[in-house]
């Protein structure tokens, strides 16, 4: 009966919060069509005005529609950090499963690549290579895939590593399958509900980063509407004007919290343990 319980439990967890991102994924891929207003158009004559029919959610100190603003900073944090994550994982994922399957040097090679890049906090890492590429957001984008997709790389060696040795993998290689047939037939789709999971935990990290660094103005550069930015600018509004820190805040919260209900309904409904 508890058993019962949990998987229905789980399974509102997965419809709950897959919705809320399909709508926040929605919301972005619309904001051309759905916003009121420019989000980055000045009208100074109604700076930090309270909500209204003409803008739902107020404007801040510049009179931009803070409503417009969220959506379209949608696109930016959902969009680009989707963007992270995919690029981060085909590079963790071909080296892993390459590493894992081939063994010896090219193995020791890789690993010991990541064992040196992993060594190293990772925003320390990120402050690093954006130091020498400078802040905008196409810089933050490749910086946080140099340091990403190592973590990715290892966890999948791993998993590979586990899997190459059982009959199944034996019995193709007997079979005559090539090393790629052998990879990407039965190695990779193995792995896949791994590949889902992870997937969903480390969206909520990109999120994070993303606005994380834009809020220390590394990231985003204004006029750009993007959550983290929006922070950064409602920060000296706080006392009179809360919401402007507040709306961007609660986007983030709700956002991150989505996908790491959803990863952990996941894991625990096909038994995988994060970084396993």
């Amino acid at each position: 009966m508890n058993n019962l319980s949990c998987r229905l439990k789980g399974k509102r967890v997965i419809m709950i919060c897959g919705s809320l991102l399909i709508l926040f994924g929605l919301a972005g891929l619309l904001a051309p069509w759905i916003s009121p207003h420019d989000p980055i158009r000045v009208n100074l004559a109604a700076k930090l005005s309270p909500p209204s029919w003409e803008y739902l959610l107020g404007t801040d100190q510049l009179g931009r529609d803070n409503l417009s603003r969220l959506l379209y900073g949608t696109r930016i944090s959902l969009g680009f950090a989707s963007l992270i994550f995919a690029a981060s994982l085909g590079v963790g994922l071909l080296a892993g499963v390459v590493s894992g399957y081939s063994g010896g040097w090219l193995d020791a090679a890789l690993m010991r690549l990541c064992d040196g890049i992993m060594s190293f906090p990772s925003m320390i890492l990120v402050f690093g290579l954006i130091g020498i590429l400078g802040p905008g957001l196409s810089q933050l984008v490749i910086a946080l895939m140099l340091v990403q997709w190592v973590y990715f790389a290892r966890m999948f060696r791993n998993m590979i590593v586990s899997l190459k040795e059982r009959n199944f993998i034996t019995a193709a290689r007997i079979s005559g399958s090539s090393p790629w047939q052998i990879m990407s037939r039965h190695l990779i789709p193995n792995i896949l509900p791994s590949i889902v999971v992870i997937g969903t935990l480390e969206m909520g990290w990109a999120i994070m980063d993303i606005s994380a660094m834009s809020f220390l103005g590394l990231g985003v550069q204004a006029p750009t509407p993007e959550w983290g930015a929006m922070l950064n600018e409602g920060k000296s509004f706080i006392r009179n004007h809360p919401e402007l820190m507040l709306y961007p805040g609660l986007m983030i919260i709700m956002v991150v919290a989505s996908f790491n209900l959803l990863g952990e309904a996941l894991s625990e409904r096909y038994g995988i343990k994060r970084g396993s």
